[in-house]
């Protein structure tokens, strides 16, 4: 699933080709993602100049003066620029044509993905919970300290809640606890404020370098510009459980949490 580096992948590569430039036309192929694509859409954006394009936690928020289009690209879906005449393939779903030439192109093969609208002034019912973003200043340890005090639930589970923080996926939480030394099942509320700091400053740094590497691609990644992202070169512990620690070639544990994929270092992380 594309997580926050590759939904911020994306975003990077393609604004500077929508920014002030106008959607000619909406083309639907298969409106039956997710969630319906809205019949009035393609009126609501035709001829319309994009004023910004945004994130907010695995969302991106396309903006337009009459309100924002929102992209989630689901389980296995990508958005990318293509010229305008390039036929569709079979899972190529919604194109956004630009008055450019190139066409601004949602493909999603387990159609997982979302777009949907929020009126000016209005916050859709999507965003209107999340929590904080990770690279933020508003995310700081003082505000995971209180997050996790008290709590029983693994610290995984806690960091992965989008109310808690947005965009910490899989695979990144498993990175970051690897980074700070911490076992994932250890419950939140029994985890000292200064490694909780030192967590924060991981979960950063660990999003920060992902982004730079243009996300992960384990299978149908792409960023807005068709490369795959490079980050899986870097990966400390996710996907390897049965694989040697890179620190102390302890053999890699691996179990499920929360019915996700958890990889540690026994040794290591405690």
């Amino acid at each position: 699933m594309p997580e926050l580096p590759e939904v911020e992948t994306t975003r990077r590569g393609v604004a500077p080709y929508l920014q002030d430039h106008s959607v000619r036309a909406l083309v639907v192929r298969q409106p039956r993602l997710r969630w319906p694509v809205p019949p009035e859409l393609a009126g609501l954006i035709a001829g319309q100049p994009v004023r910004g394009l945004s994130r907010r936690g695995k969302y991106l928020l396309i903006d337009f003066d009459a309100g924002t289009v929102l992209v989630h690209l689901g389980m296995s879906g990508s958005l990318r620029l293509v010229p305008g005449e390039q036929l569709p393939g079979k899972h190529d779903h919604v194109d956004f044509l630009l008055d450019s030439g190139l066409a601004l192109r949602l493909t999603d093969p387990r159609r997982f993905g979302a777009v949907l609208w929020q009126e000016a002034g209005t916050e859709h019912a999507l965003l209107a919970s999340l929590g904080p973003e990770p690279l933020s200043e508003a995310f700081d340890a003082p505000l995971l300290q209180q997050a996790c005090k008290g709590r029983r639930s693994a610290i995984k589970l806690r960091i992965m809640d989008s109310k808690v923080v947005v965009g910490v996926g899989n695979i990144y939480a498993n990175e970051a606890l690897f980074a700070a030394g911490i076992d994932p099942q250890r419950a939140a509320g029994r985890i000292s404020a200064q490694r909780l700091d030192r967590l924060v400053a991981e979960i950063k740094q660990v999003l920060e370098r992902a982004i730079a590497q243009g996300g992960t691609t384990l299978r149908d990644f792409v960023g807005g510009d068709g490369k795959p992202g490079y980050f899986k070169q870097e990966l400390c512990v996710y996907g390897r459980g049965g694989d040697s620690c890179v620190c102390c070639g302890t053999v890699l544990k691996e179990i499920r949490l929360g019915q996700r994929s958890t990889v540690f270092c026994p040794r290591c992380q405690r």
